[in-house]
């Protein structure tokens, strides 16, 4: 291994972090010119992508248009998507669609066509799915096997990046958590999300705030941290991470209930079941507390056998705790899922950091705005994947505009991991989770700052974009998408705009320069 690192060394290759749908797809793209080295903390391809249900949103259908799926992006975003990236990103969506059938993901198909499910919040069926349930995992894979043959991709696995490495220039590399330093004509991060800021969530263990973190520490500016997006309908069995049951269940039919037999969205939302997602989180939460009893889902109106074919990733999550999805009610409670905050980015993947760019969830262009409409994070991840391959092979260019700080390297405490992640999941879940108010957010801050600074590079990383979202939170004195303050519970018009920070200072954006993104 050390003779692999000292030839990499000296190769100065393109470092890509992370081993998802963005990292591999931005792999592939960029080897075509130059030499690659991806390196991931766990095994290669593992992560949110292998766990994804639902599918690839894209126009494909009759009577959809680039311009619908658009729209529907906007509408879910309540006022803070970014036009020319929900513009650019679904424009990009029947391409990413047709790259990944290149490299050999077998779409389902109707009648010889794409087979397309509808999901919450779009107002037509355009999600491209594998396997039924099971598009990650068809994607992660396909996507994997070519890396690993690629002749121009090194794959470093089970290797952390703690740091990046920084001059005046801007980001030279990365250094590892055994203190190996790899020389880099561009880093990529491509980590995933943040899902462990919280207790529950449905992300795989390593979803720990790592892009953020890093970015964070060179400098970048984050934004929109406050916007977490909680899924309406984990499964409400076993420990975190929680299993998913897919929008997708409810785009076929599934209706959620409450322990009285009421129809839990009647006269909440009129897409009903298939509201914003932030609208059906907030409503299970709810009606949960109000009746001290787990929300269920129920199918048993629909033909089993077709059910089970459908989803057959689902059918086997329930059949492990008992559940028949069919037939059976299915507890379900909402959890954390996706964060449309991140590394503040363009849409070639630039940050504010010269020789940095970043992709899929742990960067921020503006797209998801206050709240991510489904099947649109597999697709960005791809979509970003692309602009940001293309604008490393062609040699990059300047930051993307916005705010930088000075860097601020990782500096080890002594308190042990595992209890730090611990309390701040707890922390978090109970004062930022689905509903916050300024008391709550400010307990939050104090308790957070109390705890004592970690061993790990990985859970001070954690703890840092905790706080950053929380004090996100606290400044967002309104209720938009995502982001509900009971203390603030009407959008705010004022407040309409994206917020950046670089440090500890917060930047209004209300729109940020995304120049040259055709």
């Amino acid at each position: 291994m050390t003779s692999v690192r000292r030839k990499i060394a000296a190769q100065h290759p393109v470092v890509v972090v992370g081993s998802g749908l963005a990292g591999l797809s931005a792999a592939l793209r960029i080897a075509g010119h130059r030499d690659v080295l991806l390196v991931t903390k766990g095994p290669l391809g593992e992560g949110s992508t292998g766990w994804a249900q639902g599918g690839i949103a894209a126009a494909l259908g009759p009577g959809d248009s680039v311009a619908a799926h658009a729209a529907d992006t906007l509408a879910a975003g309540d006022g803070l998507a970014d036009p020319l990236a929900a513009n650019a990103v679904c424009g990009d969506a029947p391409g990413v669609i047709d790259d990944l059938a290149a490299l050999g993901v077998a779409f389902d198909r109707d009648r010889g066509a794409i087979a397309l499910a509808r999901e919450g919040a779009h107002a037509l069926p355009r999600v491209a799915h594998v396997g039924g349930d099971a598009t990650g995992r068809h994607v992660i894979d396909a996507l994997a096997h070519g890396v690993r043959r690629h002749a121009r991709i090194t794959v470093m696995e089970h290797a952390r990046v703690d740091d990046l490495v920084t001059d005046d220039r801007g980001v030279r590399g990365v250094r590892l958590a055994d203190g190996t330093v790899i020389a880099a004509a561009a880093v990529l991060l491509a980590t995933g999300g943040s899902g462990h800021l919280f207790a529950r969530t449905t992300n795989p263990l390593g979803a720990t705030a790592d892009g953020p973190a890093l970015a964070r520490r060179a400098g970048a500016a984050l934004a929109d941290m406050e916007m977490v997006q909680f899924h309406p309908t984990a499964l409400a069995a076993g420990s975190s991470p929680l299993a998913l049951v897919s929008e997708a269940v409810r785009g076929a039919g599934g209706m959620l209930y409450d322990c009285t037999g009421a129809p839990v969205m009647a006269g909440v939302h009129p897409m009903g079941d298939l509201g914003p997602r932030d609208v059906v989180a907030r409503a299970v939460f709810r009606r949960a507390r109000d009746t001290g009893s787990d929300v269920v889902m129920s199918l048993a109106h629909l033909d089993p056998e077709r059910v089970h074919a459908r989803f057959p990733e689902v059918a086997a999550l329930c059949a492990a705790h008992g559940i028949d999805l069919a037939r059976d009610p299915v507890p379900v409670t909402p959890a954390a899922h996706y964060g449309m905050g991140g590394v503040l980015t363009d849409l070639r993947g630039r940050t504010t950091v010269p020789g940095l760019w970043a992709v899929g969830e742990c960067a921020c262009t503006g797209l998801h705005g206050a709240n991510r409409l489904a099947s649109n994070g597999l697709l960005e991840a791809a979509a970003l994947g692309r602009r940001a391959a293309d604008d490393i092979a062609a040699g990059g260019g300047p930051a993307a505009p916005g705010p930088r700080a000075e860097p601020m390297p990782f500096s080890p405490g002594h308190a042990d991991g595992a209890t730090v992640r611990q309390a701040v999941g707890r922390i978090m879940w109970r004062d930022c989770g689905l509903e916050r108010d300024a008391r709550g957010i400010g307990e939050a801050i104090c308790a957070l700052d109390a705890l004592p600074r970690p061993a790990d590079a990985e859970t001070a990383g954690l703890l840092d974009i905790a706080r950053l979202t929380a004090h996100a939170a606290l400044a967002r004195e309104e209720s938009r998408g995502a982001h509900f303050r009971t203390d603030f519970p009407e959008p705010d018009p004022s407040q309409a705009h994206r917020t950046c920070w670089a440090a500890d200072t917060p930047t209004a954006l209300p729109s940020i320069d995304l120049t040259e993104v055709a």
